[in-house]
């Protein structure tokens, strides 16, 4: 069998893997990055999306809080935020009334370096720099309930603010249809309780809580409910190609600029294949996204949708930060015994759990397909002890599988992992 040589996103520089010559490799559009992104972000600013110019949002003396993306989301933070605090404060806003906040959801704090390497050292030394702490009772205020009854507390510091900004970037994401939005709200700077039961398993399991889907999806409605709640000022997101290079800039109304974001991504990144195939081969998109096994499992999410019953899933993901140790995530793992138990557990009436919604997507994934993890921060061990099977030769294990099969395998190939969302025709 001839084979074709190709490069997935993998960690910092990827990783070179030789597939059959008649693999479907699936890919985004490749849209080239913006010539001059500190103009067009400036343009953006000043020319919004159904919503009046930054510039004209603000007044001397007020507050600002600045909701950023954590380390584990490729938001080209330190290019975006310099060129929307330049505007802020040639509006009349001082340094000392701007406050950046670290979105962190349920996720662990940063440290120093990391938030040096995501915001630059210049705005970290001379803006006051918070991380959101959904466990943090002092720190959240309650906002109401859902129409699902579920309560809603966010970050005190961000509700109190005069001037409440959102930032991130779009791409689609596996149960909440797409990122960047509302998701700045929810679950990134609420409390713990309301994210738990936004992800809850009712809510997982929902036939439209997947990619690319927003209306009719309950999860992400209620994330707009609760940024309703919110009520931010201004939003700023951005959409990437796979050079992590901006494409495209949607600034403004939370709503309106996020649905055309939204469109943007959808038309780039969503692509239909024939189908199903034997085998799919994904990636986790590489460094910052494929850091640990958690955030891995959008990767094997967006392959599920191409493969065949009992097929097989290979996700290659670094994991330089291991499962992690942080979370619920690995307990709740290394507490079944299967992906079936797992998934009994976890959709048991009365159960609730910290990153439940991750395991019960994996298991829901595993009921589907055999998922197979090449990653270089993992021990075959730590993979076997998440329910997963370890592969340290992608090639050989494809061998092998052609080798036990009567005909050769069909083969599908995500690059790019989730940057890619592929769908049957």
């Amino acid at each position: 069998m001839t084979r074709r040589n190709i490069k997935l996103a993998y960690g910092r520089n990827g990783l070179h893997l030789n597939v059959p010559d008649d693999a479907l490799i699936v890919e985004p559009k490749f849209i080239p990055g913006l010539a001059d992104e500190a103009t067009e972000l400036r343009t953006a600013l000043r020319r919004p999306i159904d919503s009046p110019a930054i510039n004209e949002l603000v007044t001397a003396g007020q507050k600002v809080v600045i909701v950023h993306t954590d380390i584990t989301r490729a938001t080209p933070n330190d290019r975006i935020l310099p060129v929307l605090i330049e505007e802020l404060e040639s509006a009349g806003i001082m340094a000392a009334d701007i406050t950046l906040l670290n979105a962190l959801g349920t996720h662990r704090k940063q440290t120093d370096q990391e938030l040096r390497q995501m915001l630059g050292p210049r705005v970290v030394d001379n803006y006051c720099c918070l991380q959101h702490d959904a466990f943090d009772d002092n720190h959240l205020v309650k906002l109401g309930t859902t129409r699902l009854g579920h309560p809603v507390r966010i970050n005190k510091t961000f509700f109190e603010a005069d001037v409440k900004i959102l930032t991130g970037f779009i791409e689609p994401h596996f149960f909440a249809g797409f990122s960047a939005g509302p998701k700045g709200v929810l679950p990134s700077i609420a409390g713990f309780e309301s994210v738990l039961t936004n992800h809850g398993a009712d809510m997982i399991a929902h036939a439209d809580a997947v990619w690319g889907v927003t209306k009719g999806n309950p999860i992400w409605e209620e994330m707009l409910e609760a940024a309703r709640m919110a009520d931010p000022t201004f939003i700023l997101n951005v959409s990437l190609n796979r050079d992590r290079k901006i494409i495209g800039i949607f600034a403004g109304s939370m709503e309106a600029a996020h649905a055309k974001g939204c469109q943007f991504v959808k038309d780039v990144s969503m692509a239909p294949v024939d189908g199903p195939f034997d085998v799919v081969i994904a990636t986790n998109a590489g460094y910052p996204l494929d850091q640990n096994l958690y955030q891995s499992v959008k990767g094997m999410s967006a392959a599920a949708r191409v493969v065949r019953k009992g097929g097989m899933i290979i996700i290659a993901a670094e994991c330089s930060d291991g499962i992690p140790d942080h979370g619920s995530y690995a307990q709740l793992l290394h507490e079944s015994d299967s992906p079936a138990h797992l998934l009994k557990r976890v959709e048991t009436p009365g159960f609730s759990c910290q990153d439940q919604w991750q395991v019960q997507i994996q298991a829901r994934i595993q009921q589907h397909a055999d998922v197979y993890v090449f990653a270089d921060g993992l021990t075959d061990q730590q993979i076997r002890d998440a329910l997963l099977t370890p592969t340290r030769d992608i090639e050989k294990t494809l061998a092998d599988l052609s080798t036990a099969a009567s005909r050769p395998p069909s083969v599908c190939v995500l690059p790019e992992g989730p940057v890619t969302i592929p769908y049957l025709t």
